[in-house]
């Protein structure tokens, strides 16, 4: 059964433990929110919006690989974000953030994925480098947007390209705004190490 739950004033049907499938008031709104300030700079970006994790986490990582290899064929990608909202927290306050100018943005965090749970991956520490080097330039920006860079044994279908992340935006508590917040510091930090 689907409740409708109000969390921080927003309004919306749970389709999970703090989820929803309603695509403007979940991390894909977020994407969204990146991808409109991306191309505002000039950047080429491509948002696809397919759900592979409901109804069951269980497969979603082989289900995204197709999706991504799709969107990646005979393209010149060069960076790949994998855009999740940390689920570490189960509680409704759990929102770590860190004030820019006047406002409150989300926290983000990268996780990069290596060999170390036996699956090839190459890449893994070129992806490591791409993401310090975005964190270093975070934290001359916006000291305190990007927690500590975590490192998993999976690969997170970051074997792919050299440019690979996942970045996880906020957690349970956290705003719609505050997240949207991140995401235009986050479109600054890119122009400024893309450029």
């Amino acid at each position: 059964m689907k409740a409708t739950l109000l969390v921080n004033g927003y309004e919306y049907t749970a389709s999970g433990n703090f989820r929803t499938t309603d695509l403007n008031k979940s991390v894909v709104r977020v994407g969204t929110e990146l991808k409109t300030y991306l191309e505002k700079k000039g950047f080429n970006v491509t948002h696809n919006t397919t759900y592979h994790d409901y109804p069951a986490y269980s497969g979603s990582y082989s289900r995204s690989l197709e999706t991504i290899q799709n969107l990646l064929s005979g393209k010149d990608t060069q960076i790949v974000i994998d855009l999740h909202r940390d689920a570490v927290g189960s509680s409704s306050n759990y929102a770590p953030t860190v004030k820019i100018n006047d406002k409150y943005a989300a926290q983000m965090m990268f996780v990069i994925g290596t060999d170390g749970g036996g699956l090839e991956h190459p890449k893994w520490k070129q992806n490591l480098k791409t993401a310090v080097k975005f964190q270093e330039k975070a934290n001359e920006m916006y000291p305190g947007l990007f927690r500590p860079i975590i490192i998993r044994n999976s690969r997170y279908n970051q074997h792919l390209t050299t440019g690979s992340c996942i970045i996880e935006v906020g957690a349970t508590g956290n705003t719609l705004d505050q997240c949207i917040l991140s995401m235009q510091c986050l479109a600054n930090i890119f122009e400024n190490v893309c450029k």
